[in-house]
């Protein structure tokens, strides 16, 4: 079992630098795998999109700053922490340009960069942004695909309905064979099946009966297209709790994602050192 720490935008000063290099810190000092950032480019006011997770979208007056850019000084201010977006809104974004940057930072940051992407909900966002709403499932995959390709071939083609180049050559490549994993966000029987394709992880977002029909779709995918389910690391966001983490273990779960409210360094390193010692030294 791996655990990481959620960044909270709420709470936590995060636009901090003071703040977040000792939070990263903090959370590698007492064996956290990974930080994890979340994404929103601008939030429309008085949007009409309903919030998928809960009543309402719980950062809607928060900073959040670009989590290319934070993941970025995280980098430079720890040595083996990975380094983690939760999620990235995939098709709001360049491919080739993405593709870019997160090599350049697989490269500095020698290799801890774990990409999680979700097709997003705020159909405002994307208005704003000028990226269509319809067919961003469809934009997905063939980011992925076109990114893989600039990530894995010396010079790299790609055609697709909505994504294409043509001989270019992307350099450097990242450190991590195969490229930057991606790490498949949401709760759809499209995000399960997206998992079991193109996924080494998979976040459903959802507990109870629903949770374990997207894990059996997710593996029944990776089974249809060649690839050994049991690759696919299962992602859960949960309470610190002993009890629950055996518990998810049991069913598969491989990595948990706590959220870390505390609004300061010396509290967080207080809740870090009590999860470290009461849960992550018990697993």
């Amino acid at each position: 079992m791996r655990f990481g720490v959620t960044v909270d935008f709420n709470e936590q000063p995060v636009t901090s630098p003071e703040f977040l290099a000792g939070f990263a810190q903090a959370a590698e000092d007492y064996g956290f795998d990974t930080l994890w950032t979340s994404d929103h480019v601008v939030i429309p006011k008085g949007h009409n999109s309903d919030y998928p997770y809960a009543e309402r979208m719980p950062y809607e007056e928060a900073p959040i700053p670009d989590p290319i850019v934070t993941l970025t000084f995280v980098a430079a201010k720890t040595k083996t922490l990975r380094l983690g977006t939760s999620v990235l809104v995939l098709p709001q974004r360049n491919p080739v340009v993405l593709a870019k940057q997160l090599a350049s930072l697989d490269v500095y940051s020698e290799g801890r960069v774990d990409l999680g992407i979700g097709v997003g909900w705020l159909r405002e966002e994307f208005e704003a942004i000028g990226v269509p709403w319809e067919r961003r499932g469809k934009r997905t995959d063939e980011c992925i695909e076109a990114m893989r390709a600039l990530w894995t071939e010396p010079v790299a083609s790609y055609e697709g309905e909505l994504v294409r180049f043509s001989n270019v050559a992307c350099d450097p490549k990242p450190v991590q064979p195969g490229g930057v994993p991606f790490i498949i966000g949401g709760h759809s029987v499209a995000a399960a099946r997206r998992a079991g394709k193109y996924g080494s992880g998979f976040f459903p977002h959802v507990f109870g009966r629903a949770w374990h029909e997207l894990i059996a779709e997710a593996r029944r995918t990776a089974e249809a297209h060649g690839r050994d389910p049991d690759e696919i690391e299962i992602s859960a966001g949960v309470p610190p709790e002993l009890e629950l983490a055996q518990r998810l273990g049991e069913l598969g779960v491989s990595r948990l994602n706590i959220l870390i409210t505390d609004p300061d360094v010396p509290s967080a390193r207080r809740t870090l050192e009590r999860i470290s010692r009461d849960l992550i030294a018990r697993m």
